[in-house]
């Protein structure tokens, strides 16, 4: 989308990120017996796959249109990128709820704490680097707005996951950082199992935020509402258009179609009609790269 940050870029900082860290957690898991490091070793394999399906999504996106889907397989991202939202409610959410209960009620002492430590110290310093990479994508498409309204308004679903699940990743090993070291200064385990039940309870959160943003893509949103006033005003401002009446948008993954009914001034001639149409039509699309699809209603006063 233009104006948008380079989804694929932040993508590959997570997984790469998320790849080193489950593998670092997991020898401490090992090593330690903390429940909430295996919650953590769970929730970034996650992560892994959830990259990948993002990744597979954005390809499938690409596919040119067929006659089966005339308007392209755009909205291929907006599904995967749902799936994913699931998973990390169920896999990451409701698998660290589990363990922190059931730690809760057979609390076990720590084993070598320290590995704990220096695993997620090292998690966290990694988690920023991709978290730092999501943010340089995430506000060259916010612009002005602030963080919580570009995601609120933002037709990114995969950059939307992204920005969700690096923000639960390091907000998860920073609890998990302070329940090993509380558990470790007060010598009482359960504290271990409180990390994990909250990291388990931020996933959740943190999902359902998510999937609720992605379901209104996947049902079919307009483009974002500071793109769609660019649009209108551009037509406003084309001489060929008297009056623009109504202008519809339906953002298609990274494409979008725009439907547009106006008053053209040329109203007598249909041949010098249909010229104007054609002007705009070009100078909309050379405007906004990302419109593929428009559908141009003149409406004349001569009824045409």
């Amino acid at each position: 989308m233009a104006g948008g940050g380079d989804s694929t870029r932040a993508i590959l900082f997570a997984l790469g990120a998320n790849f080193a860290i489950a593998v670092a957690k997991g020898v401490a898991a090992f090593f330690t017996g903390s429940s909430a490091m295996l919650a953590e070793t769970v929730h970034s394999l996650a992560d892994c796959g959830n990259q990948l399906l993002l990744l597979l999504g954005l390809r499938q996106a690409k596919r040119p249109p067929s006659p089966d889907y005339p308007l392209g397989y755009g909205k291929a991202i907006y599904f995967w990128s749902f799936l994913v939202a699931v998973m990390l409610f169920t896999v990451g959410g409701m698998f660290s709820l589990y363990e922190g209960i059931h730690k809760l009620q057979h609390p076990e002492p720590l084993k070598q704490w320290w590995w704990a430590a220096g695993v997620l110290t090292f998690g966290i310093a990694a988690e920023a680097v991709s978290m730092r990479a999501c943010l340089v994508e995430v506000n060259k498409a916010r612009g002005s707005r602030s963080l919580w309204q570009w995601f609120r308004e933002s037709r990114q679903a995969e950059l939307v996951v992204i920005f969700g699940e690096d923000l639960a990743a390091l907000l998860g090993l920073v609890f998990a950082l302070a329940a090993v070291m509380t558990a470790v200064i007060t010598g009482n385990p359960i504290w271990d199992a409180i990390g994990t039940i909250a990291i388990g309870a931020l996933l959740i959160v943190v999902a359902v935020f998510v999937a609720i943003e992605v379901k209104a893509m996947l049902i079919g949103q307009s483009v974002d509402p500071a793109r769609q006033q660019q649009i209108r005003d551009f037509l406003n401002g084309r001489p060929e258009i008297a009056q623009v009446i109504s202008v519809i948008t339906l953002q298609l993954g990274n494409e979008v179609m725009v439907s547009v009914q106006a008053r053209m001034r040329e109203e007598h001639s249909v041949p010098a009609l249909t010229d104007q149409i054609n002007v705009v039509e070009r100078a909309m699309k050379q405007a906004f790269p990302e419109v593929r699809w428009s559908f141009f209603e003149p409406d004349t006063k001569a009824g045409l």
